[in-house]
């Protein structure tokens, strides 16, 4: 049992603060920059025990970007490494912002599917160059 408890601003914010400096893959610049990372795109919801859901929909630069994989796999792990409360992590496209939209949230909610990604070095080492704190 937890004792964490934060109310669900707290949360939707501390949840911004930690994705807003993730790097997109392929430009030289932010997800929160690029517009791709918006904090009314993150829902939190208190459930039981003190764990939170993680709601946090992003929106690709363009309707067919061959990296939105990526982009969900770099919010996955930054949350899971530096969220200080017990989390559920839920990653979704905006719906109509993506070509192949479902897909791209099945690979990124499948637990299966990300360990495999994080075992292929090279994605491995995009998503820490991504997700690094240093400028």
């Amino acid at each position: 049992m937890s004792n964490y408890d934060m109310s669900e601003i707290e949360a939707v914010a501390t949840v911004y603060d930690t994705l807003r400096f993730v790097k997109d893959p392929e430009k030289d610049a932010t997800l929160e920059g690029l517009d791709v990372l918006q904090e009314d795109k993150i829902k939190v919801l208190k459930l039981e025990r003190g764990k939170y859901l993680v709601h946090v929909t992003f929106v690709p630069t363009v309707p067919h970007c061959s990296l939105a994989t990526l982009i969900g796999l770099c919010i996955r792990v930054k949350l899971s490494r530096c969220l200080p409360f017990p989390y559920k992590i839920k990653i979704e496209v905006a719906e109509g912002t993506h070509d192949t939209a479902d897909e791209v949230n099945k690979q990124i909610n499948d637990k299966e599917r990300v360990a495999a990604a994080l075992e292929n070095p090279n994605l491995k080492a995009i998503v820490e160059k991504c997700i690094s704190d240093e400028e």
